[in-house]
């Protein structure tokens, strides 16, 4: 498979070693200072573009994309809800190609199913609150994680109590934080801690007067969301239209 790379920062850099490592060939790389390459027939012949870039930058990238006939993966979080019913539509009418995802680890994948397995097993019990807490290196911009809203709009779908999610505390890498602990009874509080380079821990907490329920995703690496690129690259070179990790990962 042909695949170009849309940012080679360390999750670009790590996605090219594992492509190569699977036998599939690197046509084009689009960073800052080459964008003009999107125009190359180098770019035109991949089958698919992995895009890992800035939320800034996201979008114009995937657009560009599509304007030359490439389908995208694309992990760059912070401007799926702005532009993710855009995006839809030109995958649904226009035959446009992209699967987003604000993880691409197999082990997160599996963490979703198990958070909205334990949310219908919770609608149940409403003497238990729910709140969630992620942890990331210092270099990542949107707070919370894509992954954090994804989990947290998973809890929302299956219980009843709960019509939306809010931000809480947030806490950065230089000490400081902002936000509150207070959160209406039917929001799900989401909050954010910025710490060295910590690759990614998501803890989902369900606590009651009596006890307390806890699962945890911690990442060891970055590498596994740079294989799931890869397993998602392969995949969408070989279907079409709006798709999801949860077409990937069916669980």
């Amino acid at each position: 498979m042909k695949i170009a790379l849309i940012g080679h920062g360390k999750m670009g850099r790590m996605i090219e070693e594992i492509a190569l490592s699977r036998g599939h060939e690197i046509v084009s790389i689009i960073d800052v200072d080459n964008r003009e390459d999107f125009n190359t027939d180098a770019f035109r012949s991949a089958d698919v573009a992995i895009e890992f870039t800035a939320p800034q930058a996201a979008y114009e990238n995937i657009l560009t994309a599509f304007a030359q006939g490439v389908k995208v993966v694309s992990g760059s979080t912070g401007w799926i809800s702005q532009h993710g019913e855009e995006m839809r539509q030109l995958c649904w009418n226009e035959g446009k190609t992209l699967l987003w995802s604000s993880n691409f680890s197999v082990g997160v994948a599996i963490f979703r199913a198990i958070n909205r397995r334990l949310a219908q097993i919770m609608n149940q019990f409403p003497q238990y609150d729910v709140d969630l807490q992620e942890t990331h290196h210092v270099h990542k911009l949107d707070a919370p994680s894509g992954t954090a809203i994804t989990l947290a709009e998973h809890i929302v779908c299956e219980l009843d109590r709960k019509d939306g999610w809010q931000r809480g505390i947030v806490r950065h890498a230089d000490g400081t934080r902002e936000g509150s602990t207070q959160c209406p009874a039917d929001k799900v509080r989401v909050d954010a801690i910025r710490s060295g380079e910590v690759p990614g821990i998501h803890t989902i907490t369900y606590d009651s007067p009596e006890d307390c329920i806890s699962i945890t995703h911690s990442a060891h690496s970055r590498r596994g969301f740079a294989l799931g690129a890869v397993l998602a690259a392969e995949y969408v070179a070989a279907h079409e239209g709006w798709l999801t990790i949860e077409d990937l990962f069916n669980f």
